[in-house]
């Protein structure tokens, strides 16, 4: 037996299995059950053999470290791997895998548990306090509600075979996180290396379109007066939007994008009709609509709020059309069908380019479609125009939109601003932009990370609320950008408070006591030094901006000392919440 072979374990393996399965980084909160990783890594750099595993990236804190593997698992679409501590770091996790699951990003999560023996029965058994209050009746259950799959490795023998199953079913259509937990004694059982298969366990192929649905889909589109697409996520690949692109050209078809978490469609075609999210009135395009193709989108619309006409054909189109882990939703649809939103987009483009169209209806349309950019473009600007005295959220974006260039790839989530930074930061580019999928905030603070690990050569850009960059552990996430050169600009909107529950509480309460007195809760004073917290943390160019003079050089500095190596945090001071 080699020396390699003698200290060879199921940790070993384990590693090695993520980097069969081309995990790139495995982002880790470490704690005391995972000595046999943190072995396996160092004999790997002892032997000269650490560039056959993943590479380790700590994270002081967990939700920067499922954000990370978020961020450059969407940004280059290839899973990555998440370490926790046990049931207590699996809890801190929280939100940030709400945010996969929603988002439908795959990432595998793997957890230790408390060990199984106590009495020195097996190498790795409790031997610490904690061993005991961490043992919990459903550590797994924990997650059940957000993961594809869960299991446990309960031996060495086929650990290789259990990761490269999660990972098959994360990668699979819907997408989405697993989870897999492992007691000590299990991960430091020592076993005889065994070559994983990682080919054998390809994710499912995308689904299409039956012949028949696309045809009936594509003749629907062709005779409508007014055909609409709403979609939310066909951009999180970058190959669906020309083929979307083709589709609409062809008829003279408008897009709205609803919540979008990437770009769908380019914002500078004349096609691309706006924006969607708690809009509070219809949508004229929505309302005008009596053919809707939903394509790829998690909520085309507010029932209560701007739903489309009763009479409008409605054909729902998505990897998973019923939403099927979601207890409420529906869609009044004529038509659901399963299939993968970019192959749909390319089936009904072939479709509507074979068919005959209504040459006279198409070209009014699409003048149509003209004309109303060009009005929304001319609002954009009257909104967007700078005033004296203080710095609007509209012209904070045009100012960004300015500072950066069409391959800058900016990640949104400013919450009450998420409309202004969609219609003044428009990206037009697929892959330059991305949301968390999800409603637990914070997550752009590791996005920002793990987008900029995935692909280095761009300038990644933040736009953030006050109380979002806070959920985001500012000092943990700067700290380890730091570490693993991977600097990125957050522009903080500093409203000084939490607008979203203001508006909730307005929106259901118009005239109730809080809204008389103004009593909300929300306010965030005394203020805080929010970029200070960067600096501090990992010496970023910090500066907070409220003089609209000011804000534009501000920018340029930032973009400048981002593209040549250092983080950047700007607040800008909006009017308060």
């Amino acid at each position: 037996m080699t020396r390699a072979e003698r200290w060879y374990t199921t940790s070993t393996a384990f590693l090695e299995a993520l980097a069969e399965a081309g995990v790139r980084y495995v982002f880790a909160n470490l704690g005391s059950d995972h000595p046999g990783l943190v072995e396996a890594y160092a004999r790997a750099r002892d032997e000269g053999r650490a560039g056959e595993l993943p590479e380790l990236v700590i994270c002081p804190h967990e939700s920067v470290a499922m954000s990370a593997a978020q961020g450059y698992a969407q940004a280059s679409g290839r899973p990555q791997a998440v370490v926790v501590h046990v049931d207590c770091g699996t809890q801190n996790l929280g939100g940030t895998l709400h945010n996969a699951a929603k988002a439908r990003v795959p990432v595998l999560v793997f957890a230790g548990a408390s060990p199984v023996t106590q009495d020195g029965e097996l190498p790795g058994g409790r031997n610490e306090f904690i061993h005991w209050i961490q043992d919990v009746p459903d550590q797994r259950g924990i997650v059940r509600g957000y993961t594809k799959y869960d299991n446990e490795i309960r031996t060495g023998r086929n650990v290789k075979q259990l990761v490269h199953r999660a990972l098959q079913i994360a990668c699979s259509e819907p997408a989405g996180p697993v989870y897999l937990v492992g007691a000590r004694e299990v991960m430091e059982e020592h076993l005889t290396p065994v070559p994983g298969r990682a080919e054998l366990f390809t994710a499912t192929t995308p689904g299409a379109l039956a012949p028949e649905v696309a045809a009936r889909i594509a003749d629907a589109l062709a005779g409508a007066r007014n055909p609409v697409v709403v979609t939310s996520n066909l951009g999180r690949e970058p190959d669906a939007v020309v083929e979307l692109v083709r589709l609409c050209e062809r008829l003279a078809v408008r897009v709205i994008e609803s919540v979008p978490m990437y770009v769908n469609f380019p914002a500078d075609h004349p096609l691309h009709a706006g924006y969607q999210w708690n809009t509070p009135a219809p949508n004229p395009a929505l309302t005008e609509a009596d053919v809707i193709l939903v394509l790829g989108c998690e909520v085309p619309w507010i029932p209560s709020l701007n739903r489309p006409a009763g009479n409008a054909r409605i054909f729902v189109v998505d990897a998973d059309p019923l939403k099927e882990r979601t207890p409420l939703w529906h869609v009044p649809a004529e038509l659901y069908a399963r299939a993968n939103p970019g192959l749909a987009a390319r089936q009904l483009a072939d479709e509507v380019a074979a068919g005959p169209v209504r040459a006279e209806d198409v070209t009014a349309r699409y003048a149509r479609s003209v004309a109303d950019h060009d009005r929304r473009a001319a609002d954009r600007a009257r909104k967007a125009r700078p005033r004296p005295d203080v710095i609007t959220p509209e012209y904070l974006a045009v100012c960004v939109h300015d500072a950066i260039d069409d391959e800058t790839i900016v990640l949104s989530e400013a919450i009450t601003n998420f409309g202004v930074v969609s219609e003044f930061v428009p990206r037009s580019v697929p892959g330059t932009l991305f949301g968390s999928g999800g409603s637990s905030l914070g997550w752009h603070a590791g996005a920002a990370i793990g987008v900029k690990l995935a692909v280095p050569d761009r300038l990644v850009v933040s736009l953030v609320g006050d109380g979002t960059y806070l959920f985001g552990v500012p000092a943990s996430a700067q700290w380890t950008a730091r570490r693993y050169g991977a600097p990125s600009l957050t522009v903080i909107i500093d409203n000084q408070g939490w607008r979203a529950p203001k508006l909730s509480t307005l929106a259901v309460h118009p005239d109730g006591v809080a809204a008389a007195n103004d009593d909300f809760g929300v306010g965030f004073a005394p203020g805080a030094d929010l970029p200070g917290v960067a600096a501090a943390a990992a010496d970023a160019w910090a500066h907070t901006v409220a003089d609209p003079a000011e804000l534009p050089p501000l920018l340029t500095e930032a973009v400048k000392v981002v593209r040549d190596g250092r983080s950047a945090v700007l607040a800008v001071r909006v009017p308060p919440v």
